[in-house]
């Protein structure tokens, strides 16, 4: 398959994602600052540099695990059908969980997940999401925080690829084919 030719336009910035991360911290350790110990949970891949980034602004005792679900392969669009591929390693029962996503744009990947963890009786579970497209929803799912609502643009960096590519851009950009 050859790829069609695309340049990228810069949407948001690496110092607006900063900053939104910093405030959406205070807001995580207002709801979990109780917690013993708090489980960061990782959607790979596109939420690796977001939940490095997160977790660095937690002031919480946290242990991070990671879960790879998949919808979108190497294509644009969502194929709407969940697969997980690789599972958490610890138990989270009766434990406090942060899900943490890159982007929601159907809905049907977070919502999957959610619902899969939260068969296994955590003691809380909330999720976070850096980008939401509710224009896109195709399931009645909101993330309890969000970074940035964005319109219905395919978009790549801070971790979010393109067959792959584009995860190590600072920013979030949209991408244009030519």
């Amino acid at each position: 398959m050859t790829e069609r030719p695309y340049v990228i336009d810069e949407m948001i910035t690496a110092k607006a994602i900063a900053a939104r991360i910093e405030t959406l911290c205070r807001e995580i350790v207002a709801e979990f600052g109780d917690t013993d110990k708090l489980v960061v949970v990782g959607l790979l891949r596109g939420s690796f540099v977001f939940i490095a980034d997160l977790v660095r602004e937690l002031d919480l005792p946290i242990e991070v695990d990671f879960l790879e679900a998949s919808s979108y392969g190497d294509a644009t669009e969502s194929s709407r059908e969940v697969r997980i591929l690789k599972d958490l390693r610890g138990a989270i029962e009766g434990r406090d969980v942060l899900v943490v996503e890159d982007i929601v744009d159907t809905g049907h990947t977070l919502n999957h997940v959610t619902h899969l963890l939260a068969s296994r009786n955590p003691a809380r579970l909330k999720s976070i999401a850096l980008l939401d497209k509710p224009s896109r929803r195709e399931v009645d799912y909101r993330a309890d925080w969000i970074g940035f609502d964005i319109p219905d643009e395919f978009v790549v960096g801070y971790g979010i690829d393109f067959a792959q590519r584009n995860r190590n851009l600072p920013y979030i950009g949209k991408v244009r084919f030519t």
